[in-house]
């Protein structure tokens, strides 16, 4: 079993609860890790036959900034959901979203929700 990761894909977004973060965005980032058999998806060298890491790239891409969002939580399992019914060769995803600006007093680091999945999952989501 293998692993492609993906880390610290940022996004500017219009993401949150509060009006200014709707009106003014911020920036998150996102990390996306797949586990598959990749020894045996890559052993003829085909990208057609593997997980091919720009797809999911755009995959994010896509949902995170045309979809918007008042929960990072919804969008972190949105992102799940739409990544295991896309690569339907993997056997489990990853996915932390890392939120940088909370609209909080303080000095604290990026807040992350990380969600994880696996393809008999995605029953009930409507996939």
């Amino acid at each position: 079993m293998g692993t492609i990761k993906l880390p610290n894909m940022r996004f500017y977004t219009y993401n949150g609860v509060l009006k200014a973060e709707n009106e003014l965005g911020q920036q998150i980032s996102v990390d996306v890790t797949i586990h598959y058999p990749i020894e045996t998806a890559v052993k003829d060298d085909d990208l057609e036959t593997t997980v091919s890491y720009v797809d999911v790239y755009e995959t994010v891409e896509k949902l995170v900034t045309t979809r918007q969002f008042k929960l990072i939580e919804s969008l972190a399992q949105s992102l799940l959901v739409k990544l295991l019914s896309q690569f339907q060769q993997v056997t489990s995803i990853d996915v932390s979203v890392h939120k940088f600006y909370i609209p909080l007093p303080g000095i604290y680091d990026p807040f992350i929700i990380s969600v994880s999945g696996t393809p008999s999952d995605l029953e009930g989501w409507g996939y």
